[in-house]
């Protein structure tokens, strides 16, 4: 008797929690637009059915994906059969990015020493302002050493920002901020998980990196400011081995654009001000000759109304005529990022990827696969190097290369906030494929095998978490 008065309680209690979850997840994603991904649709349905006491309060706390909900109208520009590069410069005015700028002295990095020496001379030279916002500061030989560096200069007068994610503060040993406090460096955390203003939003971390001085010299790309990312670390006892990464540094207008976007992340970060309370950047102006070299600033995240990154990469796998390179350490992409790279390969376009052959992330290495298999089976080309690769780029044809902080992954795609640069110029773009394919060359070739149904059923159970990851 007190067996099925007690059932019929708890089944009453989880059916209100059902419908208040249900209720809580349909509202929310309704009025605040959050377009989400179908895999985290299906995964949070079935949570707040299944597990409501559990799943409710984890999608309080991690549900919301978009903080810009609004998009402007932009008036679409008419063209006869426009060229690749072209349509892809006019889809991202489309999505508000702004006109592509001018820059000058790009220096791709060839290793972790030369982007060392270029970070170090940035810091060095910096006249009034230095900005800098990471994912990690490691306490590290290296992180050690640019600590070092910017305790120097703040004594010397120079006014520096010093941007961390809130979670990559931990995952890269908590360096003292107190010491560069005092010493009069201001330093902003991003959504810190344990006293984050943004409700429902501690899942969303700012994975951009980059350096500025005086808003006029970028140093910008994959690298966090940790050994590993750079020269690696066999003295102390963390023994950290060197991973291969890109990163580059350039002047000019470009940079000027990246430090209005490190200001507007540094008052989100410091106030809780959701983007849309923001200063807009100036208005975008129509794309136009510029002389020199040009590119443009591609942020991705939350912040943006569109998943601009993804819209790119997908028209440009849509678009392209020869070839598609890229270089990411995770790959786990959705169902169309999938079908676009498969389809480009079905039509003879060269899709060439590199990746390690074992990363330091399990589950992204268990996810990846089924992806992979399916694109070998379309014709495209995967190259495993046996060193952890952290690199981040993909090039389309000739005259597109995206460069930056975002990996192949649906965490970066459609959670992080993300900082890419566009290029536009062959022979800019044939610097980065220079790159690649000096990778490529130390390389083999995936060989795909057929999986076992105990190897599906955990490449699916992995994948379908894999987005909220």
């Amino acid at each position: 008797m007190l067996h099925d008065i007690f059932t019929r309680h708890w089944i009453t209690l989880h059916s209100v929690l059902v419908v208040l979850g249900l209720g809580i997840y349909i509202t929310g994603s309704h009025t605040l637009k959050q377009r989400r991904h179908p895999s985290a649709g299906i995964a949070w349905t079935i949570s707040l059915v299944l597990l409501p006491y559990i799943a409710l309060p984890l999608y309080l706390v991690f549900g919301h994906r978009k903080l810009a909900s609004t998009r402007r109208a932009v008036k679409p520009v008419a063209q006869n059969s426009p060229q690749p590069a072209t349509a892809q410069a006019h889809l991202a005015t489309a999505l508000g990015l702004g006109a592509a700028a001018s820059f000058e002295s790009l220096s791709v990095h060839q290793d972790g020493r030369e982007a060392l020496q270029s970070l170090q001379k940035l810091i060095a030279e910096a006249q009034h302002t230095l900005d800098i916002c990471t994912f990690i500061l490691g306490r590290d030989v290296l992180g050690d050493a640019i600590t070092a560096q910017l305790l120097q200069r703040a004594r010397q007068g120079l006014k520096i920002r010093l941007m961390l994610d809130g979670i990559g503060l931990y995952l890269g040993g908590h360096p003292n901020l107190k010491r560069l406090g005092a010493a009069g460096i201001q330093v902003a955390l991003f959504v810190p998980p344990f006293r984050s203003p943004l409700r429902g939003r501690t899942n969303l971390r700012n994975h951009r990196k980059m350096a500025l001085a005086d808003g006029r010299w970028l140093w910008c790309g994959g690298r966090n400011l940790a050994a590993e990312y750079f020269e690696g670390d066999t003295v102390s006892v963390l023994k950290k081995p060197v991973w291969i990464d890109l990163s580059f540094d350039l002047q000019g207008a470009v940079a000027q654009h990246a430090q209005q976007r490190f200001d507007q992340d540094w008052i989100f970060a410091t106030t809780g001000k959701a983007a849309s309370a923001l200063p807009a950047l100036p208005p975008d102006a129509p794309d136009a000759p510029i002389a020199g070299q040009r590119a443009r600033l591609v942020p991705s995240g939350p912040d943006q109304a569109d998943d601009t990154f993804y819209t790119l990469l997908v028209s440009g796998c849509f678009t392209a005529q020869t070839r598609i390179l890229a270089v990411t350490p995770y790959f786990v992409p959705d169902q169309t990022l999938l079908m676009a790279l498969t389809l480009a390969a079905r039509r003879g376009v060269a899709v060439d990827l590199v990746l390690p052959r074992q990363s330091n992330h399990r589950l992204a290495d268990i996810a990846r696969h089924a992806a992979l298999r399916e694109l070998v089976t379309a014709g495209a080309h995967i190259w495993l190097l046996p060193t952890m690769v952290h690199a981040k780029a993909v090039l389309i044809d000739q005259d597109l290369a995206l460069v930056g902080s975002a990996n192949l992954d649906e965490r970066s795609l459609f959670l992080n906030y993300e900082l890419m640069v566009a290029f536009y110029d062959r022979p800019v773009v044939q610097q980065f494929a220079n790159w690649i394919t000096e990778l490529q060359s130390r390389a083999l070739p995936y060989q795909p095998r057929p999986p076992s149904l105990r190897r599906e059923l955990v490449e699916g159970l992995v994948r379908w978490v894999a987005f909220q990851l």
